[in-house]
């Protein structure tokens, strides 16, 4: 058993698609007609066909009224992290507390250094996010005196001013996957955000993986309970029994996603789909069920 205790969330992932590009904003409106905690896109600025995700996360809390918004995750190589700061803290500050912040290493490199970023080797890429980490959170930290400064193999800031300072304390989680960075999850982030799809074993993995990063929690003095999981999921709603882990039902999706929160400890599953009859099942059916059924495990 693996269950931190954590109140259960449900969120959208949605394709930032430029083409009929009011596509992803009327998505985001159905996810919070529906009832879902957060909305978020991912991040390929390399990707013509895509929309910048942080304009579009900006146009989306204008046209939204409660619901969280996210990047999933944010291509730190092509975001520097001491603009990426006050970006995230002006919307949070905007939007009244509705901004979160997932961050990642980077991936498809060409992609990347195409845009102007630098190719890191994986241990650079590493130590780069532990130090953007510190950017972000010493520009949000303006109870502390003094301007900040950090010097970083990959990131330097020399007595940049602090603030704004966010509306809520927002959270960093970061994708993560490889020993190394499941390590600095473990030591620094608030989160853990994974895909499933790309877990080598499926739900399976989760365990090895989240002992990785409860060991870094504990070595850095931190309870591993601090770090959420979050888990990006997809699927096939059917009429009838399923074929398998997320093909069936709402009523065997909520079954199967009790189970990953009171095994594993995911408290925050994110659906990938940019059909809006999914994202309605997803809020109006299969997250009330699930924390129904996690609530009456955890009471027994």
């Amino acid at each position: 058993m693996s269950d931190y205790g954590h109140e259960l969330w449900f969120g959208s992932f949605i394709t930032p698609t430029a083409h009929p590009t009011q596509a992803p904003v009327e998505l985001a409106q159905t996810s919070e007609r529906a009832g879902l905690d957060l909305v978020s896109f991912q991040d390929h600025p390399y990707q013509s066909a895509f929309q910048d995700t942080w304009t579009l996360m900006s146009y989306v809390a204008a046209r939204t009224e409660r619901i969280r918004i996210s990047g999933n995750v944010l291509s730190l190589p092509l975001r520097p992290p001491a603009v990426l700061a006050r970006a995230a803290a002006s919307l949070d500050r905007l939007t009244g507390g509705r901004v979160e912040l997932g961050i990642g290493a980077g991936a498809f490199w060409d992609g990347i250094v195409a845009m102007g970023g630098r190719r890191l080797e994986p241990a650079q890429a590493v130590r780069a996010v532990e130090e953007a980490v510190e950017v972000i959170r010493g520009l949000w930290a303006t109870d502390e005196t003094g301007p900040l400064r950090v010097t970083g193999e990959f990131y330097t800031v020399n007595g940049a001013k602090r603030g704004p300072a966010p509306a809520h304390r927002i959270s960093i989680r970061i994708g993560a996957y490889k020993p190394r960075m499941l390590r600095l999850t473990g030591k620094i982030a608030d989160g853990w955000l994974p895909s499933l799809g790309f877990l080598p074993e499926g739900p399976a993995s989760l365990r090895a993986m989240n002992e990785q990063i409860d060991e870094a929690a504990s070595a850095a003095g931190r309870e591993p309970a601090a770090v959420s999981r979050l888990l990006n999921l997809s699927g096939r709603f059917t009429s009838g029994a399923g074929g398998g882990l997320l093909q069936g039902t709402s009523g065997d999706w909520a079954e199967q996603i009790a189970d990953l929160a009171l095994q594993y400890g995911v408290s925050g599953f994110i659906l990938a789909s940019d059909e809006p009859a999914d994202l309605n099942l997803f809020g109006h059916e299969v997250a009330p069920r699930a924390r129904e059924l996690v609530q009456s495990e955890r009471v027994t």
